[in-house]
Protein backbone atom coordinates (compact mmCIF):
# COMPACT_ATOMS: atom_id res chain seq x y z
CA UNK A 1 0.00 0.00 0.00
CA UNK A 2 1.09 3.72 -0.39
CA UNK A 3 -0.22 6.97 0.05
CA UNK A 4 -1.40 9.13 -3.01
CA UNK A 5 0.90 11.35 -1.99
CA UNK A 6 3.77 8.93 -2.52
CA UNK A 7 3.01 8.44 -5.54
CA UNK A 8 2.23 11.94 -6.57
CA UNK A 9 4.35 14.56 -4.47
CA UNK A 10 2.33 17.54 -6.02
CA UNK A 11 -1.04 15.95 -4.59
CA UNK A 12 -1.99 16.93 -0.95
CA UNK A 13 -4.44 14.43 -0.21
CA UNK A 14 -3.16 11.62 1.75
CA UNK A 15 -5.92 8.85 0.56
CA UNK A 16 -4.54 5.21 0.76
CA UNK A 17 -4.32 3.20 -1.85
CA UNK A 18 -4.03 -0.58 -2.30
CA UNK A 19 -4.57 -1.28 -5.61
CA UNK A 20 -4.17 0.04 -9.04
CA UNK A 21 -7.61 -1.10 -11.08
CA UNK A 22 -8.36 -0.49 -14.93
CA UNK A 23 -11.52 -2.06 -15.17
CA UNK A 24 -14.43 -0.15 -13.04
CA UNK A 25 -16.24 -3.14 -12.11
CA UNK A 26 -13.15 -4.80 -10.59
CA UNK A 27 -12.79 -2.01 -7.85
CA UNK A 28 -12.71 -1.90 -4.44
CA UNK A 29 -12.70 0.31 -1.67
CA UNK A 30 -9.14 1.80 -1.77
CA UNK A 31 -8.51 1.33 -5.63
CA UNK A 32 -6.35 3.72 -7.68
CA UNK A 33 -8.70 3.96 -10.80
CA UNK A 34 -6.76 4.58 -13.91
CA UNK A 35 -8.84 5.89 -17.39
CA UNK A 36 -7.16 4.66 -19.69
CA UNK A 37 -7.75 4.44 -23.31
CA UNK A 38 -8.85 0.83 -24.54
CA UNK A 39 -9.53 -0.97 -27.57
CA UNK A 40 -13.04 0.20 -27.92
CA UNK A 41 -13.68 1.97 -24.92
CA UNK A 42 -12.55 5.41 -23.27
CA UNK A 43 -12.12 4.89 -19.10
CA UNK A 44 -12.95 8.05 -18.28
CA UNK A 45 -16.79 7.60 -18.75
CA UNK A 46 -16.58 4.93 -16.22
CA UNK A 47 -15.34 6.84 -13.33
CA UNK A 48 -18.96 6.91 -11.49
CA UNK A 49 -18.73 3.44 -11.88
CA UNK A 50 -15.54 2.77 -10.73
CA UNK A 51 -16.05 5.74 -7.66
CA UNK A 52 -19.84 3.49 -7.07
CA UNK A 53 -17.57 0.58 -6.98
CA UNK A 54 -15.09 1.71 -3.40
CA UNK A 55 -12.31 3.39 -5.95
CA UNK A 56 -10.99 5.77 -3.68
CA UNK A 57 -9.07 8.27 -6.27
CA UNK A 58 -8.35 8.30 -10.17
CA UNK A 59 -5.76 9.13 -13.12
CA UNK A 60 -7.16 11.38 -16.26
CA UNK A 61 -5.72 12.69 -18.92
CA UNK A 62 -8.20 15.37 -19.39
CA UNK A 63 -10.71 17.70 -17.42
CA UNK A 64 -13.61 15.05 -15.63
CA UNK A 65 -15.06 17.96 -13.00
CA UNK A 66 -15.33 16.79 -9.41
CA UNK A 67 -16.09 13.09 -9.03
CA UNK A 68 -16.41 13.02 -5.63
CA UNK A 69 -12.63 11.53 -5.13
CA UNK A 70 -9.02 12.92 -5.67
CA UNK A 71 -8.37 13.30 -9.06
CA UNK A 72 -5.04 13.37 -10.83
CA UNK A 73 -4.07 14.53 -14.53
CA UNK A 74 -1.35 13.59 -16.36
CA UNK A 75 -0.77 14.10 -20.40
CA UNK A 76 -1.77 10.44 -20.88
CA UNK A 77 -2.94 7.63 -19.00
CA UNK A 78 -1.78 4.48 -20.97
CA UNK A 79 1.81 5.65 -21.03
CA UNK A 80 2.00 6.77 -17.54
CA UNK A 81 0.21 2.96 -16.60
CA UNK A 82 3.27 0.96 -16.52
CA UNK A 83 5.73 3.97 -14.77
CA UNK A 84 2.75 4.39 -11.80
CA UNK A 85 2.83 0.57 -11.55
CA UNK A 86 6.49 0.15 -11.44
CA UNK A 87 6.71 2.89 -8.18
CA UNK A 88 3.65 1.62 -6.38
CA UNK A 89 5.10 -2.23 -6.44
CA UNK A 90 8.58 -0.57 -5.50
CA UNK A 91 10.14 -1.65 -8.81
CA UNK A 92 9.50 -5.53 -9.06
CA UNK A 93 11.23 -5.72 -12.28
CA UNK A 94 14.16 -4.49 -11.06
CA UNK A 95 14.27 -6.88 -8.63
CA UNK A 96 13.65 -10.21 -10.69
CA UNK A 97 15.56 -11.68 -13.78
CA UNK A 98 12.59 -11.12 -16.34
CA UNK A 99 13.18 -13.88 -19.00
CA UNK A 100 11.10 -12.86 -21.97
CA UNK A 101 9.83 -15.68 -24.83
CA UNK A 102 8.28 -14.98 -27.94
CA UNK A 103 7.51 -16.58 -31.00
CA UNK A 104 3.74 -17.79 -32.71
CA UNK A 105 4.36 -21.28 -31.23
CA UNK A 106 6.18 -23.06 -28.75
CA UNK A 107 5.87 -20.01 -26.29
CA UNK A 108 4.34 -21.68 -23.19
CA UNK A 109 5.95 -25.08 -23.69
CA UNK A 110 9.47 -22.77 -23.69
CA UNK A 111 9.20 -21.02 -20.71
CA UNK A 112 7.55 -23.99 -18.42
CA UNK A 113 10.56 -25.67 -19.67
CA UNK A 114 12.82 -23.06 -18.53
CA UNK A 115 10.67 -22.23 -14.92
CA UNK A 116 11.70 -26.51 -14.91
CA UNK A 117 14.85 -26.70 -15.60
CA UNK A 118 15.86 -23.48 -13.28
CA UNK A 119 13.77 -24.77 -10.81
CA UNK A 120 9.86 -23.25 -9.41
CA UNK A 121 11.30 -22.42 -5.90
CA UNK A 122 13.27 -19.57 -8.00
CA UNK A 123 11.67 -18.74 -10.91
CA UNK A 124 7.69 -17.73 -11.45
CA UNK A 125 5.96 -18.61 -14.97
CA UNK A 126 3.58 -16.22 -16.38
CA UNK A 127 1.75 -17.27 -19.85
CA UNK A 128 -1.22 -19.14 -21.50
CA UNK A 129 -1.29 -21.40 -18.32
CA UNK A 130 -1.55 -18.67 -15.70
CA UNK A 131 1.02 -18.04 -13.04
CA UNK A 132 2.84 -19.99 -11.06
CA UNK A 133 5.63 -20.87 -8.62
CA UNK A 134 6.55 -23.37 -6.16
CA UNK A 135 4.18 -21.31 -3.64
CA UNK A 136 1.10 -20.95 -5.82
CA UNK A 137 -1.00 -21.42 -9.17
CA UNK A 138 -3.17 -18.83 -10.34
CA UNK A 139 -5.30 -17.30 -13.12
CA UNK A 140 -3.89 -14.70 -15.58
CA UNK A 141 -6.87 -13.29 -18.00
CA UNK A 142 -4.27 -12.86 -21.10
CA UNK A 143 -0.80 -14.20 -22.32
CA UNK A 144 0.98 -11.55 -21.46
CA UNK A 145 -1.46 -9.66 -18.89
CA UNK A 146 -1.86 -5.84 -18.41
CA UNK A 147 0.69 -4.10 -17.26
CA UNK A 148 -1.31 -3.33 -13.59
CA UNK A 149 -1.61 -7.35 -13.11
CA UNK A 150 1.64 -7.99 -14.48
CA UNK A 151 3.58 -6.11 -11.85
CA UNK A 152 1.25 -7.29 -9.14
CA UNK A 153 2.45 -10.70 -10.70
CA UNK A 154 6.15 -9.67 -10.24
CA UNK A 155 5.90 -8.57 -6.55
CA UNK A 156 3.87 -11.64 -5.74
CA UNK A 157 7.00 -13.81 -7.45
CA UNK A 158 9.10 -11.82 -4.88
CA UNK A 159 7.38 -11.67 -1.93
CA UNK A 160 7.62 -15.96 -2.93
CA UNK A 161 11.40 -15.84 -2.68
CA UNK A 162 11.26 -16.00 -6.42
CA UNK A 163 15.10 -14.92 -8.45
CA UNK A 164 13.51 -15.11 -11.83
CA UNK A 165 10.66 -15.02 -13.73
CA UNK A 166 9.82 -17.04 -17.54
CA UNK A 167 7.21 -14.70 -18.96
CA UNK A 168 5.44 -15.27 -22.26
CA UNK A 169 5.76 -12.12 -24.21
CA UNK A 170 3.20 -11.57 -26.76
CA UNK A 171 2.98 -9.55 -29.73
CA UNK A 172 -0.52 -8.26 -28.60
CA UNK A 173 1.69 -6.99 -25.15
CA UNK A 174 3.90 -5.24 -27.14
CA UNK A 175 1.42 -3.43 -29.44
CA UNK A 176 -0.78 -2.54 -26.62
CA UNK A 177 2.66 -1.28 -24.88
CA UNK A 178 2.10 -3.50 -21.68
CA UNK A 179 5.84 -4.06 -21.83
CA UNK A 180 7.43 -0.93 -22.88
CA UNK A 181 9.16 -0.11 -19.21
CA UNK A 182 10.79 -3.53 -19.19
CA UNK A 183 14.60 -4.41 -19.74
CA UNK A 184 14.55 -8.11 -20.12
CA UNK A 185 17.78 -10.37 -18.77
CA UNK A 186 17.41 -12.79 -21.32
CA UNK A 187 14.74 -12.93 -24.25
CA UNK A 188 14.22 -16.56 -26.51
CA UNK A 189 12.82 -16.55 -30.07
CA UNK A 190 10.91 -19.96 -31.20
CA UNK A 191 9.74 -18.94 -34.67
CA UNK A 192 8.00 -16.74 -36.58
CA UNK A 193 4.79 -17.56 -39.16
CA UNK A 194 1.95 -15.65 -40.09
CA UNK A 195 -0.50 -14.41 -36.60
CA UNK A 196 -2.87 -12.11 -35.70
CA UNK A 197 -3.15 -9.46 -38.81
CA UNK A 198 -6.33 -8.17 -37.03
CA UNK A 199 -4.55 -6.54 -34.67
CA UNK A 200 -1.10 -5.56 -36.56
CA UNK A 201 -2.88 -5.09 -39.99
CA UNK A 202 0.05 -6.18 -41.99
CA UNK A 203 2.75 -9.49 -41.27
CA UNK A 204 5.70 -6.58 -41.24
CA UNK A 205 3.96 -5.07 -38.17
CA UNK A 206 3.80 -8.24 -36.57
CA UNK A 207 6.64 -9.05 -36.85
CA UNK A 208 7.97 -5.86 -35.93
CA UNK A 209 6.65 -6.07 -32.77
CA UNK A 210 8.43 -9.69 -32.05
CA UNK A 211 11.30 -8.15 -32.19
CA UNK A 212 10.85 -5.31 -29.74
CA UNK A 213 11.28 -7.84 -27.00
CA UNK A 214 15.09 -8.12 -28.39
CA UNK A 215 15.76 -4.65 -28.52
CA UNK A 216 14.52 -4.37 -24.91
CA UNK A 217 16.81 -7.03 -23.81
CA UNK A 218 19.76 -6.06 -21.50
CA UNK A 219 23.06 -5.39 -23.17
CA UNK A 220 25.30 -8.04 -21.03
CA UNK A 221 21.77 -10.20 -21.49
CA UNK A 222 21.54 -13.25 -23.71
CA UNK A 223 18.91 -13.39 -26.37
CA UNK A 224 18.66 -16.77 -27.58
CA UNK A 225 17.56 -17.77 -30.94
CA UNK A 226 16.09 -20.80 -33.23
CA UNK A 227 19.17 -20.42 -35.88
CA UNK A 228 16.99 -22.53 -38.25
CA UNK A 229 13.75 -20.05 -38.46
CA UNK A 230 13.69 -18.23 -41.67
CA UNK A 231 13.75 -14.77 -39.58
CA UNK A 232 16.88 -15.73 -37.46
CA UNK A 233 18.93 -13.44 -39.48
CA UNK A 234 16.40 -10.29 -39.01
CA UNK A 235 15.97 -11.26 -35.18
CA UNK A 236 19.62 -10.88 -34.69
CA UNK A 237 19.92 -7.81 -36.07
CA UNK A 238 17.18 -6.69 -33.85
CA UNK A 239 18.97 -8.44 -30.84
CA UNK A 240 20.59 -5.84 -28.11
CA UNK A 241 21.77 -8.50 -25.56
CA UNK A 242 24.47 -11.62 -26.26
CA UNK A 243 23.27 -13.50 -29.30
CA UNK A 244 23.19 -17.61 -28.45
CA UNK A 245 21.81 -20.14 -30.79
CA UNK A 246 19.82 -23.41 -31.25
CA UNK A 247 19.26 -25.21 -33.63
CA UNK A 248 20.37 -28.63 -35.77
CA UNK A 249 22.49 -26.27 -37.59
CA UNK A 250 26.18 -27.23 -37.06
CA UNK A 251 27.07 -23.84 -36.49
CA UNK A 252 24.29 -23.53 -33.45
CA UNK A 253 25.97 -23.33 -29.93
CA UNK A 254 23.28 -25.64 -28.98
CA UNK A 255 23.35 -28.09 -31.90
CA UNK A 256 20.58 -30.69 -32.52
CA UNK A 257 22.37 -33.49 -33.49
CA UNK A 258 19.63 -35.77 -33.68
CA UNK A 259 16.64 -36.94 -31.98
CA UNK A 260 14.27 -40.30 -32.11
CA UNK A 261 10.33 -39.89 -31.07
CA UNK A 262 9.17 -42.71 -29.12
CA UNK A 263 5.36 -43.21 -27.96
CA UNK A 264 6.50 -42.08 -24.65
CA UNK A 265 9.72 -39.96 -25.10
CA UNK A 266 12.26 -38.45 -27.01
CA UNK A 267 15.71 -39.54 -27.41
CA UNK A 268 17.82 -36.53 -28.23
CA UNK A 269 21.36 -35.84 -29.05
CA UNK A 270 22.62 -32.33 -28.09
CA UNK A 271 26.22 -31.03 -29.01
CA UNK A 272 27.24 -27.88 -26.89
CA UNK A 273 30.83 -26.64 -26.26
CA UNK A 274 32.07 -29.78 -28.36
CA UNK A 275 30.23 -32.49 -25.82
CA UNK A 276 27.65 -34.61 -27.09
CA UNK A 277 24.86 -34.69 -24.72
CA UNK A 278 22.38 -37.26 -24.26
CA UNK A 279 18.55 -36.30 -22.99
CA UNK A 280 15.94 -38.51 -22.48
CA UNK A 281 13.36 -36.30 -22.39
CA UNK A 282 9.54 -36.73 -21.93
CA UNK A 283 8.22 -34.64 -24.63
CA UNK A 284 6.81 -35.36 -27.70
CA UNK A 285 7.19 -34.60 -30.99
CA UNK A 286 9.94 -32.56 -32.86
CA UNK A 287 8.89 -29.08 -32.27
CA UNK A 288 9.72 -30.00 -28.28
CA UNK A 289 12.70 -31.08 -29.21
CA UNK A 290 13.26 -27.40 -30.03
CA UNK A 291 11.39 -26.12 -27.48
CA UNK A 292 13.19 -28.41 -24.99
CA UNK A 293 16.87 -26.81 -26.63
CA UNK A 294 15.82 -23.16 -26.29
CA UNK A 295 14.74 -23.83 -22.62
CA UNK A 296 17.96 -26.10 -21.67
CA UNK A 297 20.01 -23.07 -23.22
CA UNK A 298 18.27 -20.26 -21.51
CA UNK A 299 18.61 -22.41 -18.09
CA UNK A 300 22.32 -22.75 -18.71
CA UNK A 301 22.95 -19.21 -19.73
CA UNK A 302 21.56 -17.99 -16.44
CA UNK A 303 23.92 -20.11 -14.45
CA UNK A 304 21.79 -23.48 -14.45
CA UNK A 305 24.77 -26.35 -13.80
CA UNK A 306 24.16 -28.54 -17.06
CA UNK A 307 23.99 -31.85 -14.26
CA UNK A 308 21.12 -30.13 -12.88
CA UNK A 309 19.03 -29.34 -15.84
CA UNK A 310 19.67 -32.03 -17.76
CA UNK A 311 18.23 -33.84 -14.04
CA UNK A 312 15.11 -32.01 -13.91
CA UNK A 313 14.24 -32.64 -17.75
CA UNK A 314 11.90 -35.53 -16.17
CA UNK A 315 10.08 -32.99 -14.44
CA UNK A 316 8.64 -31.52 -17.06
CA UNK A 317 5.04 -31.19 -17.77
CA UNK A 318 3.29 -28.99 -19.50
CA UNK A 319 -0.25 -28.66 -19.30
CA UNK A 320 -2.84 -28.55 -22.55
CA UNK A 321 0.08 -29.97 -24.88
CA UNK A 322 -0.31 -33.24 -25.66
CA UNK A 323 -2.41 -34.33 -23.55
CA UNK A 324 -2.87 -37.86 -23.65
CA UNK A 325 -6.38 -38.28 -21.50
CA UNK A 326 -6.39 -41.31 -19.22
CA UNK A 327 -9.75 -42.45 -20.70
CA UNK A 328 -9.44 -46.79 -20.58
CA UNK A 329 -11.06 -46.57 -23.84
CA UNK A 330 -9.77 -48.51 -27.21
CA UNK A 331 -9.12 -44.93 -28.78
CA UNK A 332 -7.31 -42.10 -27.38
CA UNK A 333 -8.35 -38.49 -26.85
CA UNK A 334 -5.59 -36.22 -26.24
CA UNK A 335 -6.01 -32.22 -26.00
CA UNK A 336 -3.53 -29.91 -27.32
CA UNK A 337 -3.72 -25.79 -27.60
CA UNK A 338 -2.32 -25.74 -31.49
CA UNK A 339 -4.51 -23.37 -32.68
CA UNK A 340 -1.84 -21.70 -35.43
CA UNK A 341 -1.83 -23.75 -38.94
CA UNK A 342 1.93 -23.98 -38.59
CA UNK A 343 1.09 -25.38 -34.75
CA UNK A 344 -1.65 -27.46 -36.08
CA UNK A 345 0.44 -29.13 -38.82
CA UNK A 346 3.17 -30.31 -37.05
CA UNK A 347 0.85 -32.06 -34.24
CA UNK A 348 -0.84 -33.38 -36.90
CA UNK A 349 2.64 -35.12 -38.90
CA UNK A 350 3.50 -36.34 -35.43
CA UNK A 351 0.25 -38.09 -34.03
CA UNK A 352 0.39 -40.06 -37.54
CA UNK A 353 3.76 -41.05 -36.31
CA UNK A 354 2.33 -42.94 -33.68
CA UNK A 355 0.60 -46.57 -34.01
CA UNK A 356 -2.97 -44.88 -35.06
CA UNK A 357 -5.49 -45.93 -37.33
CA UNK A 358 -7.68 -42.73 -37.99
CA UNK A 359 -7.13 -38.64 -36.65
CA UNK A 360 -10.93 -36.88 -35.88
CA UNK A 361 -9.88 -33.66 -35.13
CA UNK A 362 -12.39 -30.50 -33.39
CA UNK A 363 -11.35 -27.40 -33.60
CA UNK A 364 -12.56 -23.65 -34.71
CA UNK A 365 -11.09 -20.30 -34.44
CA UNK A 366 -11.51 -17.76 -32.44
CA UNK A 367 -14.18 -14.40 -32.94
CA UNK A 368 -12.72 -10.70 -33.46
CA UNK A 369 -9.32 -12.28 -34.32
CA UNK A 370 -7.49 -12.93 -37.64
CA UNK A 371 -9.91 -13.61 -40.45
CA UNK A 372 -7.57 -14.13 -42.57
CA UNK A 373 -5.89 -17.46 -40.54
CA UNK A 374 -9.25 -18.85 -40.91
CA UNK A 375 -9.41 -20.63 -44.28
CA UNK A 376 -5.35 -21.67 -44.16
CA UNK A 377 -6.76 -23.73 -40.47
CA UNK A 378 -9.28 -25.21 -42.42
CA UNK A 379 -6.99 -26.26 -45.44
CA UNK A 380 -3.93 -27.10 -43.24
CA UNK A 381 -6.63 -29.71 -41.13
CA UNK A 382 -8.45 -31.62 -43.65
CA UNK A 383 -5.48 -31.94 -45.53
CA UNK A 384 -3.89 -33.38 -42.44
CA UNK A 385 -6.64 -34.73 -40.22
CA UNK A 386 -8.72 -38.08 -41.42
CA UNK A 387 -11.80 -36.38 -40.90
CA UNK A 388 -12.28 -32.89 -39.08
CA UNK A 389 -15.25 -31.38 -37.15
CA UNK A 390 -15.35 -27.49 -36.85
CA UNK A 391 -16.90 -25.83 -33.99
CA UNK A 392 -16.93 -22.69 -32.21
CA UNK A 393 -13.95 -21.16 -29.99
CA UNK A 394 -14.72 -18.07 -27.86
CA UNK A 395 -16.92 -16.52 -30.84
CA UNK A 396 -16.92 -13.54 -28.82
CA UNK A 397 -19.76 -11.05 -30.89
CA UNK A 398 -19.28 -12.97 -33.57
CA UNK A 399 -21.74 -15.40 -35.19
CA UNK A 400 -20.15 -18.79 -34.64
CA UNK A 401 -21.57 -20.10 -37.97
CA UNK A 402 -20.12 -17.28 -39.63
CA UNK A 403 -16.61 -18.45 -38.54
CA UNK A 404 -17.24 -22.13 -39.53
CA UNK A 405 -17.92 -21.00 -43.35
CA UNK A 406 -14.85 -18.74 -43.04
CA UNK A 407 -12.79 -22.08 -42.25
CA UNK A 408 -14.05 -24.12 -44.91
CA UNK A 409 -14.67 -21.49 -47.46
CA UNK A 410 -11.42 -22.64 -49.85
CA UNK A 411 -12.41 -26.53 -49.04
CA UNK A 412 -15.43 -27.13 -49.57
CA UNK A 413 -15.65 -27.67 -53.00
CA UNK A 414 -12.60 -30.30 -52.81
CA UNK A 415 -12.99 -31.96 -49.71
CA UNK A 416 -15.42 -34.10 -48.08
CA UNK A 417 -14.13 -35.04 -45.20
CA UNK A 418 -15.38 -32.44 -42.22
CA UNK A 419 -18.53 -31.60 -40.92
CA UNK A 420 -19.77 -27.68 -38.97
CA UNK A 421 -21.15 -28.91 -35.51
CA UNK A 422 -21.79 -25.27 -33.88
CA UNK A 423 -21.86 -26.65 -29.96
CA UNK A 424 -18.40 -27.04 -28.72
CA UNK A 425 -20.09 -29.66 -26.01
CA UNK A 426 -21.64 -31.14 -29.02
CA UNK A 427 -18.75 -31.73 -31.45
CA UNK A 428 -16.64 -33.59 -28.83
CA UNK A 429 -19.17 -35.79 -28.01
CA UNK A 430 -19.75 -36.43 -31.64
CA UNK A 431 -16.21 -36.99 -32.10
CA UNK A 432 -15.78 -39.53 -29.35
CA UNK A 433 -18.49 -41.37 -30.74
CA UNK A 434 -17.13 -41.90 -34.06
CA UNK A 435 -13.70 -42.56 -32.33
CA UNK A 436 -13.16 -46.42 -33.35
CA UNK A 437 -9.71 -48.73 -31.69
CA UNK A 438 -6.63 -46.94 -32.49
CA UNK A 439 -8.25 -44.02 -33.60
CA UNK A 440 -6.74 -40.22 -31.91
CA UNK A 441 -9.56 -37.67 -31.46
CA UNK A 442 -7.71 -34.13 -30.86
CA UNK A 443 -9.50 -31.27 -29.48
CA UNK A 444 -7.43 -28.14 -30.41
CA UNK A 445 -7.32 -24.85 -29.72
CA UNK A 446 -7.94 -24.34 -25.73
CA UNK A 447 -5.35 -26.79 -24.14
CA UNK A 448 -6.41 -26.54 -20.20
CA UNK A 449 -8.44 -22.97 -20.97
CA UNK A 450 -11.21 -23.07 -18.62
CA UNK A 451 -13.74 -20.50 -20.21
CA UNK A 452 -15.39 -19.91 -23.53
CA UNK A 453 -16.36 -16.11 -24.98
CA UNK A 454 -19.94 -15.90 -26.01
CA UNK A 455 -20.91 -12.59 -27.05
CA UNK A 456 -21.43 -10.47 -23.85
CA UNK A 457 -20.84 -13.43 -21.32
CA UNK A 458 -17.80 -15.79 -20.42
CA UNK A 459 -18.71 -19.05 -19.67
CA UNK A 460 -17.04 -22.13 -18.00
CA UNK A 461 -15.32 -24.75 -20.38
CA UNK A 462 -12.95 -27.55 -20.33
CA UNK A 463 -11.94 -29.50 -22.84
CA UNK A 464 -10.71 -32.03 -20.74
CA UNK A 465 -13.47 -32.31 -18.61
CA UNK A 466 -15.83 -32.33 -21.44
CA UNK A 467 -13.92 -35.31 -23.22
CA UNK A 468 -14.06 -37.10 -20.42
CA UNK A 469 -17.99 -36.76 -19.80
CA UNK A 470 -18.16 -37.38 -23.61
CA UNK A 471 -16.10 -40.83 -22.94
CA UNK A 472 -18.55 -41.37 -19.93
CA UNK A 473 -21.50 -41.16 -22.09
CA UNK A 474 -20.54 -43.23 -24.39
CA UNK A 475 -19.59 -45.88 -22.00
CA UNK A 476 -23.08 -45.71 -20.27
CA UNK A 477 -24.82 -45.74 -23.60
CA UNK A 478 -23.17 -49.02 -24.63
CA UNK A 479 -23.17 -50.79 -21.52
CA UNK A 480 -19.14 -50.53 -20.94
CA UNK A 481 -18.44 -50.69 -17.01
CA UNK A 482 -14.67 -49.97 -15.54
Amino acid sequence: MKKLSELYPGVSEDVVIKAIKINSKECEEGDLFVCTMGVTADRHEFIGDAVKHGASAVIVSRDVGNVGVPVVKVPDTNRELPYLCQKFYDYPDQKLKVLGITGTDGKTSTATIMQTLIGNDLCGYIGTNGRSCAKFTGDNPNTTPDVHLLYSYFKEFLDCGCKYVAMEASSEAFFRNRLQTISFDLSVYTNITSEHLNIHGTFENYVECKLQLFKQTKKDGYCILNMDDPYYERVKEASNGKVVTYGVNSEADLQIVDFHVYPTHTLIHFKYRDEVIEIDSPLLGDFNVYNLAAGFLAALCVGVPMHKAIERIKNIKISGRLDLLNTDTPYYVMVDYAHTPNGITKLLNFVHTLDINRSIVVIGQAGERDYLKRPQVGEVVVKNATHAIFTYEDPRSEDPKDICNDIVKTVKATYHNYEIVIDRREAIQKAIDMADEKDMVLILGKGNETYQKLKDETIYFNDEEEAYQAVANRKIREGVTN
